[in-house]
C-alpha cells in the first residue's frame, strides 16, 4: 500500500469487527435451486430472441434457461460456457441491466425482466463447484502461442487456444492472475476470492502456461515473443491512470482508485485497509462508483462523488449510480476539479460548477477531505506496442493488428466498451482467428 493512506485522519478499523462481514456480503445472494425454477419458469424462450442479441458472447439465453428449468444446470452451464469461458465472474459483474435484462420481453412488457444474471451464476457455479470441466482439448497442433496479460481477455484467448490443440503460454506483470476481475473489481460484487477459483477452474482444460511478473516491455519484448511463438496475443488492459493535472504538490491522501480497489482487494480482511473520515471521488464510471461505495462500507463519514458533466453521461448505469445513493454517497454533477488543498495532508478540493457544454458558471465549491480517489480514466501503458489509435492498439474486426502474427483484444484495443464480458468475447474470437491462421482452417 502506498504511504499516503498513512496521512493523519486515514485509519483503518473504522466500525466494529463483526460490521465488515455484512458490508462486504454479497451484492447479490445465488439462487437457491427453487428460486432458480421460479425464475426459470418466468423466460418466453423467445424465438429470435433480443436478450441474446444484447450479449456481447451471443450466448443462446433461451436454452439455458430451458436447461435451468428442465433439471439440467450443467447443460445450462456448457451451453453458457461454450460461448463466455468466464460466465462465473461476468454473471456477477456484467451490467445486465443495461444489456440482456434490458432488452428481455419480460422488461419490456411488465418493467421485471428475467433475472438472467442470477441464473447465469446458478448454472456456472452448480458445475464449477462440482469441479466439472465440460471441455476438452483436441488434439496438439504443434503450435505455440504467447498471450500478454491474464485478465479476461487474455484468459479467455488462451482458453479458446488450448482447447483447440495449441500451447499456451501465458506472461503477465502482476504476481496473481485475473486481471480486473483480480485486481479491479468490487469486494463485495466478488467475495470468496472467486475470481482465482474461476481462473483454477479455467486451467484445468490444460496446455496453459502462466508466467508471473513478466511485463511487455520491461521482461520480455514483442520480438522475442515473436521469435518463440507461431502468434501472439495482447490482452494487456490500461495499466497507466490519468492523472488531474492540476498544479501545485499532491498532498498526502490523493491517490488513484485503482489502486484503493486494488488494495482491498488483496487485504487480509477489509478492516486493516485504512480509510479517511472525509472522502471525496473523481470520476463517472464504474470505478468510481466501486472506491466511493467501498470507501463508505469501510466506514468513512461522509463520502462525495464529483463527475464534471450531467449525471445522464455518467458511465456507470443507472442502477450503480443507484446502488451508490443507498449506500449514502452524495453524488454531485457539473463540477470540475480545480485545486487541492493541504499542508503536506489533504484538507480540501476546490471545485468550480460548469453548464453542460463545460462553460464555467461562475461558482465554485469547497469540499471538505483527508481522502481523495481520482478515476478520471485508464491509459494504455508501454512502449513495446503495434501502433495504436486513440492511445489504444489499433486491431480490426477479428483482432489483428498491424504488426504480423499480433493480435489484440479488450481495453488496451480499439471498437471494445471496456467490459469484461466484451474482453471475453474479444480473446475468444481473437483465438478463433488465430487457429484459422495457424491451421489453415
Amino acid at each position: 500500500m502506498s504511504k499516503d493512506i498513512y496521512a493523519p485522519g486515514i485509519l483503518a478499523g473504522r466500525l466494529d469487527g463483526a460490521a465488515y462481514a455484512e458490508q462486504f456480503a454479497d451484492l447479490h445472494p445465488p439462487l437457491d435451486p427453487h428460486a432458480a425454477l421460479v425464475a426459470a419458469d418466468r423466460c418466453y424462450f423467445c424465438h429470435d430472441a433480443p436478450c441474446v442479441t444484447a450479449c456481447p458472447t451471443d450466448i443462446d439465453i433461451p436454452l439455458f434457461i430451458r436447461q435451468i428449468a428442465t433439471g439440467t444446470p450443467d447443460a445450462a452451464a456448457k451451453t453458457i460456457l461454450g460461448q463466455n469461458i468466464m460466465g462465473g465472474m461476468c454473471a456477477r459483474v456484467c451490467p445486465t441491466e443495461t444489456l440482456c435484462e434490458q432488452a428481455c420481453v419480460r422488461e419490456t412488457a411488465e418493467g421485471k425482466p428475467v433475472l438472467i444474471g442470477l441464473l447465469q451464476r446458478f448454472a456456472t457455479d452448480h458445475l464449477q463447484e462440482k469441479g466439472g470441466h465440460p471441455f476438452t482439448r483436441a488434439a496438439a497442433t504443434g503450435k505455440k502461442v504467447a498471450v500478454v496479460g491474464a485478465g479476461p481477455a487474455g484468459l479467455s484467448c488462451a482458453h479458446r487456444l488450448a482447447m483447440l490443440g495449441h500451447e499456451v503460454a501465458v506472461f503477465d506483470a502482476r504476481p496473481k492472475p485475473g486481471g480486473l476481475n483480480e485486481y479491479g473489481i468490487a469486494s463485495y460484487k466478488s467475495p470468496n476470492d472467486f475470481a482465482q477459483a474461476e481462473v483454477a477452474w479455467l486451467l484445468r482444460i490444460g496446455g496453459i502456461t502462466l508466467h508471473h511478473g513478466m511485463a511487455l516491455g520491461r521482461d520480455v519484448t514483442l520480438a522475442d515473443l515473436r521469435a518463440a511463438h507461431d502468434a501472439v496475443f495482447l490482452g494487456l488492459g490500461l495499466g497507466g491512470v490519468r492523472a488531474l493535472g492540476l498544479d501545485g504538490p499532491v498532498p498526502e491522501g490523493a491517490r488513484p482508485a485503482v489502486d484503493f480497489i486494488a488494495d482491498l482487494r488483496q487485504a487480509t480482511a477489509p478492516q486493516t485497509v485504512p480509510i479517511g473520515r472525509d472522502v471525496v471521488v473523481i470520476g463517472g464510471g464504474m470505478t468510481a462508483i466501486d472506491a466511493a461505495v467501498q470507501a463508505k462500507l469501510l466506514g468513512a463519514l461522509n463520502v462525495t462523488l464529483v463527475y464534471r458533466g450531467p449525471r445522464s453521461r455518467m458511465k456507470a448505469s443507472p442502477f450503480e449510480q443507484d446502488l451508490a445513493a443507498a449506500k449514502g454517497v452524495r453524488i454531485i454533477t457539473q463540477a470540475v476539479p480545480m485545486r487541492l488543498h493541504g499542508n503536506g495532508a489533504l484538507r480540501e478540493v476546490e471545485f468550480r460548477y460548469v453548464n453542460a457544454d463545460m462553460t464555467p458558471t461562475g461558482e465554485t465549491l469547497r469540499l471538505p477531505a483527508d481522502q481523495l480517489f481520482e478515476a478520471i480514466g485508464q491509459t494504455l501503458q508501454g512502449d513495446d506496442l503495434p501502433p495504436l489509435d486513440g492511445g489504444k492498439i489499433r486491431v480490426d474486426a477479428a483482432g489483428r493488428s498491424a504488426v504480423p502474427g499480433v493480435w489484440a483484444g479488450g481495453d488496451c484495443a480499439t471498437g471494445g466498451d471496456d467490459l469484461t464480458v466484451t474482453a471475453v468475447a474479444e480473446g475468444r474470437d481473437a483465438a478463433m482467428d488465430i487457429h484459422a491462421a495457424l491451421c489453415g482452417a
